[in-house]
């Protein structure tokens, strides 16, 4: 289970049709590309066209993406290195273990006619366990072994281990609401015209997996309308996404008279014995109405629809990794319908993804070697490091907080910590078997050594070395509980760090990116995080309302902006991303004047040091997307769109004002200020 409150600076990271063929040499895109903007536009009246117009212009969204964006770019050249490596390694003779298992995954993953001939067969163990389910008391036994499997919270519910909010130093296990195979509740409870048709296309795609088992089509049809309707009812039950973000409302901690309180038919002894944690005793349910409901509904449907649901959701999650129909059916509703995408990515980009997400250290010990010397992770340290100082005085400055919650607040800042890079020690995949022509075998031992790993941290001492995200990943992230800041050596390349180019564009982009991740530490959720990464109010009661009252500005600001047609922003959902982003581009201001004191500063390609700090870092948000995915964004995303993630920001800022000589009433100055951190 991945920790709940995580903070990062994308949804996620998309990959565009390329050639197809692998590179051993990653392509260089300038940190400040001339080309992409557009001079035509007046930088005071949409900032966002005149730094990305160019690059909008010539770079439409390929057939196999529902978006495109200089992140997604970098991605894209990333993954073609990666190839490159796995090939490498998969043709490889003389190989250590962790080349063996990447290559020979790889090997699998492409070895397309094994997989085809395989069918639906390597479900069809799965199958036949659900097939011999008599009674709801065997249920949690198979749930157990099924979660196991598949890793998969669609499984009615998720269940695994993170941090304990009120004691961070402590590993607990976290029992999640799930069940639902749609990517919010929102498409269950929606009742516009839209929401109707997905949800009419989402019974066919439903009944079209039960005929791809083997049903006749009256009966995947009725079972796939019984599916619908539990589905509906679990995500009536679940919190609002908005409501996620906070969380107090996601610490419910009790005991195992508590747990089997909240559904006393279902069998929690069984279930933890399975999993082999019979003797736990402390849980946290982070939605307790929603187990409530799921024991309700556990009662209500027969012993059958049980199983139609289990076996559904079980095929679901396994269809990206059989044959071609259930691949193309998984496509065209998650894909295609939700998305927009037009065509399936390439059977490459499909396998790379998959090796880096089920042994993604072991990839990204090859990618780190050879992409990431020690003297870019220095020189991002130091980076860091400035930033940090920047948010210390910027702390110390504060006009709307007491000493008392100042000091609280540099206590936290000082504590910390900056992961660069990769981990200091590399995760063992020894117990993981993989073997060529059995890419669903390697797929399945993969996700049950992971589902293992995490139910192993249950009771022992917190690892502040682990990583949530792989080497190669362009991303990065920020963990209030265990109060640090981690940036993959992937998001660290050019054109989004780049040695060669002037220190303006490099602290506008890395430098602005260092301080938005730094500002979760203290935007309306990571606030509430004390320096040890424990749930614990630290603010006096005038600093906390001074603080809403700035986070609400912000929320006010950005709800009147529009996504697509009149569906808005949902400032409640993105609040935490717009604080820090506005933070973020604070602070890299501040540590490039640090930077750059006493040095004399020249204007290059046009553009004025000042100009060109912001133009870096408006062009790492340059980006095209489907309106299909737009929506689904609005509704599923913590972070605004990327126009408003530039524009959104510069109209608070004076600083952009005298760089571009703005005019009061132009659009890029905003008459009222917002302004946190």
């Amino acid at each position: 289970m991945r920790p709940l409150l995580l903070a990062t600076l994308l949804a996620a990271t998309a990959y565009a049709q390329t050639p197809d063929r692998p590179i051993t040499e990653l392509p260089y895109t300038p940190g400040l590309d001339v080309a992409a903007m557009d001079r035509s536009a007046d930088p005071c009246v949409d900032f966002y066209q005149y730094s990305c117009g160019g690059w909008m212009k010539n770079n439409p969204v390929p057939a196999d993406q529902a978006s495109w964006s200089v992140y997604a770019k970098l991605g894209q050249d990333n993954q073609r290195y990666l190839w490159g490596i796995l090939e490498e390694l998969a043709a490889k003779k003389q190989r250590n273990a962790n080349e063996q298992k990447v290559g020979d995954y790889f090997a699998a993953c492409m070895d397309e006619a094994a997989v085809e001939n395989s069918g639906a067969t390597p479900l069809r163990p799965w199958l036949d366990r659900i097939a011999r389910l008599k009674t709801r008391r065997e249920l949690p036994a198979l749930l157990a072994e099924l979660h196991l499997a598949t890793g998969d919270g669609g499984l009615f519910f998720s269940f695994g281990s993170n941090q304990d909010f009120a004691d961070s130093t402590r590993v607990i296990a976290f029992a999640d609401s799930g069940g639902i195979g749609m990517p919010d509740r929102d498409y269950y409870v929606k009742d516009d015209q839209r929401a109707r048709e997905l949800r009419k296309q989402y019974v066919a795609y439903v009944a079209r997996i039960f005929e791809l088992l083997g049903d006749p089509a009256d009966a995947a049809q009725s079972q796939a309308r019984k599916v619908m309707d539990l589905e509906t009812v679990l995500a009536l039950a679940t919190l609002e996404r908005a409501e996620r973000r906070d969380p107090y409302k996601l610490f419910h901690k009790v005991d195992r008279k508590g747990l089997d309180a909240l559904m006393p038919q279902f069998g929690w002894s069984r279930y933890l014995a399975a999993l082999g944690l019979g003797s736990l005793d402390t849980f946290n349910v982070t939605e307790p109405a929603f187990f409530k409901e799921l024991q309700n509904q556990l009662h209500a449907n027969s012993v059958e629809d049980i199983k139609s649901y289990l076996r559904y959701h079980l095929a679901r999650s396994a269809a990206p990794y059989l044959s071609t129909d259930f691949v193309n059916a998984n496509f065209e509703f998650f894909s295609k319908t939700l998305r927009g995408t037009k065509e399936l990515r390439p059977r490459w980009k499909r396998c790379v993804a998959m090796v880096d997400s089920q042994l993604g250290e072991a990839l990204g010990k090859e990618f780190v070697a050879r992409a990431f010397p020690p003297a870019l992770k220095e020189r991002v340290l130091r980076m860091t490091r400035q930033v940090e100082q920047a948010m210390e005085q910027d702390i110390k400055e504060l006009q709307w907080m007491s000493a008392e919650t100042k000091e609280r607040a540099l206590a936290k800042l000082h504590t910390v910590v900056n992961k660069i890079g990769y981990p200091d020690r590399w995760r063992d995949y020894s117990s993981v078997q993989v073997k060529r022509g059995d890419f669903f075998g390697n797929v399945a031992r993969a996700q049950r050594f992971e589902s293992r790993r995490q139910l192993a941290k249950i009771g022992k001492p917190v690892d502040r070395g682990e990583w949530l995200m792989t080497p190669p990943t362009v991303n990065a992230y920020y963990n209030p509980q265990m109060n640090d800041v981690n940036f993959a050596a992937g998001v660290l390349q050019p054109p989004l760090f780049d040695p060669k180019m002037d220190d303006a564009p490099n602290y506008g982009n890395t430098g602005a990116t260092i301080g938005h991740e730094l500002t979760h530490g203290f935007d309306d959720q990571g606030r509430q995080f004390d320096a040890k990464g424990n749930l614990k109010d630290w603010w006096t009661k005038d600093d906390a309302t001074a603080f809403n009252a700035r986070a609400q500005c912000i929320a006010d600001q950005y709800a009147q902006y529009v996504v697509i047609d009149d569906v808005k922003i949902n400032s409640k959902l993105t609040l935490g991303e717009d604080v820090a982003d506005l933070g973020g581009v604070i602070l890299g201001w501040m540590a490039w004047k640090m930077e750059t004191a006493g040095k004399t500063l020249e204007p290059r390609d046009g553009l004025t040091p000042e100009q060109r700090f912001f133009v870096g870092y408006a062009q790492w948000a340059c980006e095209n997307e489907r309106p299909e995915n737009q929506r689904l964004k609005a509704i599923t995303d913590s972070h605004s769109p990327a126009k408003w993630r530039v524009n959104g920001l510069v109209v608070n800022l004076p600083e952009f004002e005298r760089a571009f000589s703005c005019k009061a009433g132009q659009p890029m100055v905003a008459a009222n200020r917002c302004r946190v951190w």
